[in-house]
């Protein structure tokens, strides 16, 4: 990418799209094009068609999508697979139409079958059924996959699909109720550590609620007193987490270095599965997850596991022996990352 090329980062706000811009600028690439959902919705077709007749952009970080933990998956089936098939259309679409010289459309590993070969190879796709809680969001997802091959493949274009694991960092959504399970589980034991200290200024300030009682009645709804706090699931599925702010760089990275023709094996009679894991190679059981937050917080209560509630996938660790072939390796480790995720979040 040229230094002064016009980048469009689509979901600039969220953790994802946020870690891009924050990396493109410290790399020196400053011409960046970000629009907030209120000035451009991507699920009108004309608006981003306009948009991109009248911004011209020559690159597209594809980043904007509906996302959320397991019951927000399980809860709005039909808007997480219906906002997020608008978006990427819209997008991946008007960027052929407009020549855009390179698009990075962002996925999620749970495009990856319930029952998957551990660690997860990008050739294992569409091998066997989805975990059915995000099911529709998955296979919005593997829409997005085929339709950049299928692109590249008809038109000529050189879009490339990425596939990052489960992400932590600045700017990440710590909803009570819809965050993903470590930003959950660092809000929720943050919370139960200001009950335990009685320091209830800062309960309140954290909920936005202006009675203890009523603060208290809530986070008691949720599983979360002064002693305890309640954890969906058994603790025993594993998962494996990258720092935003790696994953930006892994998108960058490839994006400044690699091509759709870098994804595959010139002479392959069939070219598919071209998207590439961005992840560790390392997991960890949500029940050591949990007691390294409640460790790093400081909170002394119970960790209290819910086994009426779902696990979800027992395991989900990604292959990333294609990543690091092109030249990129992480290189923020969990433990540190927790630290500095829970450091922000009290500043924010």
């Amino acid at each position: 990418m040229d230094i002064n090329a016009k980048i469009y980062v689509a979901g600039h706000r969220g953790l994802v799209g946020s870690a891009i811009i924050k990396n493109l600028n410290s790399k020196g690439y400053f011409n960046i094009v970000t629009k907030t959902h209120n000035e451009l919705d991507l699920t009108d077709q004309l608006a981003v068609q306009d948009f991109f007749k009248n911004q011209q952009p020559e690159y597209v970080f594809l980043a904007a999508a509906k996302v959320g933990g397991i019951e927000a998956n399980n809860t709005y089936r039909g808007a997480f697979i219906y906002e997020n098939m608008m978006i990427q259309n819209n997008v991946i679409h008007q960027s052929y139409v407009h020549g855009v010289k390179k698009l990075m459309f962002l996925g999620s590993t749970c495009i990856y079958p319930k029952e998957c070969p551990q660690p997860m190879k990008e050739e294992y796709l569409l091998t066997n059924p989805l975990e059915y809680t995000n099911e529709p969001y998955a296979i919005a997802k593997i829409a997005g996959i085929k339709m950049c091959e299928s692109y590249n493949l008809q038109y000529g274009t050189n879009f490339i699909s990425v596939m990052p694991t489960n992400l932590y960092g600045p700017n990440d959504n710590f909803d009570l109720e819809t965050s993903h399970v470590l930003p959950a589980l660092i809000r929720k034991i943050h919370l139960a550590k200001l009950l335990s200290e009685s320091n209830y200024d800062l309960v309140l300030k954290d909920l936005n609620l202006k009675s203890i009682e009523e603060a208290k009645e809530y986070l008691l709804s949720l599983g979360i007193t002064k002693n305890t706090v309640e954890i969906w699931g058994s603790g025993k599925p594993k998962r494996e987490f990258l720092w935003s702010e790696d994953m930006a760089d892994a998108c960058v990275f490839v994006m400044q270095n690699r091509d759709f023709s870098d994804t595959y094996n010139e002479g392959d009679q069939e070219i598919r599965n071209t998207h590439i894991n961005i992840g560790t190679g390392i997991d960890i059981s949500i029940k050591k997850l949990a007691e390294i937050i409640k460790q790093t917080i400081g909170f002394k209560g119970d960790l209290v596991f819910n086994t009426e509630k779902p696990d979800g996938t027992m395991r989900k660790l990604t292959d990333v022996s294609k990543l690091n072939s092109l030249g990129w390796n992480h290189t923020v480790e969990l433990e540190e990352g927790i630290v500095q995720i829970y450091n922000w979040y009290n500043k924010n």
